[in-house]
């Protein structure tokens, strides 16, 4: 079973867990939205894409070697 979700989304529900939780104030958060909008409007977007595109991947063929693992054994 393949479950896929927005990075954002989930970057995004971190975010207000850590703001609702005290963790995080509503003005760092703020700073930390607007710098990776600025972020990505650099040259430096590219490679973090594709740092993030590998880890994606990588967790991927972990949990294929899991599965294939698991369900060779029944």
């Amino acid at each position: 079973m393949e479950i896929s979700f927005s990075l954002a989304l989930l970057f995004g529900v971190i975010l207000f867990f850590l703001i609702r939780g005290g963790t995080m104030k509503w003005g760092p958060a703020v700073v930390a939205m607007l710098f990776g909008f600025t972020l990505a409007s650099t040259g430096a977007s590219d490679p973090i894409e594709d740092f993030l595109n590998s880890v994606t991947d990588s967790v991927a063929e972990v949990d294929d070697s899991i599965t294939d693992d698991s369900s060779d054994g029944q």
